[in-house]
């Protein structure tokens, strides 16, 4: 799937799924008029740009809505930065001891406030869509973008004051700039709706905290 193709679908996608929500007793189009006042329930479906909207059924809408299934590019996301998320939660908690900046420990907590939640909710993911577990050593976490060293997490662990916060504000911003990368790419080449959200929550996230981070830097 390429981008237009994927952001058109998405665009579809969203405003189906909009449209189901808004049941309608009255419309000013005369198909939906005269079933609101038979008692049918009507749904509209907002066209493409250009095009009228189209008066339908909920069975004919619920056939309309585009398949979302996940594909390998949402398996991967999900799996992948649950991991890339907990080695940013493992660097977040090395700070209330060892930053000096007050700054750095509240960046520190709200990266733990905001990934801990998306940590349980792509588990949940994983458990409504199961997927073949990855052949051993097909994959490697450790060359996912952004990710740090066992070199560079051992060093953290020995830095204190303004040395750690150096360290940590380097590493955090390198690292959420991995995950803006993967989060591109579960955009550009997935196809479920759920996973869309996350890795748009993720960008808006972690590019305000890049931003912090790089004010303090």
């Amino acid at each position: 799937m390429d981008m237009a193709n994927a952001s058109v679908g998405r665009f579809l996608g969203t405003a189906l799924a909009a449209a189901l929500l808004l049941l309608l007793t009255g419309c000013e189009d005369d198909g939906a008029a005269d079933a609101a006042e038979g008692g049918a329930t009507v749904v509209v479906a907002p066209g493409r740009p250009g095009e009228k909207a189209r008066t339908l059924t909920p069975e004919q809408a619920a056939r309309e809505r585009p398949d979302d299934s996940p594909n390998a590019a949402d398996h991967a996301y999900v799996r992948n930065m649950t991991e890339h998320h907990r080695q940013a939660l493992a660097m977040s908690a090395l700070a209330p001891d060892r930053a000096a900046a007050d700054g750095v420990k509240r960046v520190a907590e709200r990266i733990a406030a905001a990934q801990a939640p998306e940590i349980g909710a792509m588990d949940k993911w994983l458990t409504r869509h199961p997927a073949p577990a990855p052949a051993p050593g097909s994959h490697d976490h450790a060359a996912m973008p952004g990710m740090a060293t066992p070199q560079q997490l051992e060093e953290l662990r020995g830095a204190e004051g303004v040395d750690f916060d150096r360290l940590f504000l380097k590493l955090m911003t390198a690292h959420h700039e991995g995950a803006l990368k993967m989060a591109g790419e579960a955009l550009a080449q997935g196809n479920n709706v759920a996973v869309e959200e996350m890795a748009t929550e993720v960008v808006a996230t972690q590019s305000a905290e890049i931003h912090r981070m790089r004010a303090m830097g």
